[in-house]
């Protein structure tokens, strides 16, 4: 019987960067969906329904048994509310102010659909930001990463100097969380480097 192909239904470098670094062989083509939030929907169910929408989009084109597609999608959630990707220097600027000197959380979902059926999980970190500088702020805007990063600041670079402390899974908040992406992967029969540790 031939090897399941993974099929990353996104089209972001930093779940790419993740996913590789499981060792996994892996296609990528992202998922063109609606990711506006509906009325009154809850952080948690609106990102278990992006993966999997993303996930069953793709699946159309890479269908099971050859193929397993993994969607993911992450949100920046303060006092209840998702914080999308900034519009626009203003809107970017507003996000920064809110998240400054105080707790918010990541939540990211991912979805793995393939012959075995539709599996899911979804990952909570909390993040706490230092108190910022509007000039600090302004300064953040010079940078490239804020624009296409939920919550208009981006951990692995430039933004990690915010982040004062951090419970839950550093890579959730990247937006891949390894270790539930790994155990989804291995409980699909979807090999990785790891595979072979201890051999």
């Amino acid at each position: 019987m031939a090897a399941v192909r993974l099929v990353l239904a996104s089209a972001s470098p930093r779940r790419r960067a993740l996913l590789e670094q499981l060792g996994v062989s892996f296609l990528c083509s992202s998922a063109d969906i609606d990711e506006t939030p509906g009325a009154n929907e809850r952080p948690g169910a609106y990102v278990l329904r992006m993966a999997g929408q993303k996930a069953a989009v793709v699946a159309r084109t890479y269908a099971a048994p050859q193929y397993a597609v993994l969607g993911a999608d992450t949100a920046v959630v303060s006092g209840g509310e998702i914080l999308g990707k900034p519009r626009n220097r203003e809107d970017a600027l507003a996000m920064l102010a809110r998240l400054s000197g105080r707790r918010h959380r990541v939540l990211s979902a991912v979805c793995l659909d393939g012959a075995v059926g539709r599996h899911s999980r979804i990952v909570e970190t909390h993040v706490t930001f230092t108190t910022l500088s509007s000039q600090v702020c302004e300064a953040y805007l010079e940078s490239a990463e804020p624009w296409d990063k939920a919550g208009g600041y981006a951990i692995q670079g430039l933004g990690g100097a915010f982040v004062r402390s951090l419970s839950g899974s550093y890579t959730n908040v990247v937006g891949l969380p390894l270790c539930e992406t790994w155990q989804l992967l291995a409980a699909n029969g979807i090999g990785t480097a790891l595979d072979t540790a201890g051999e």
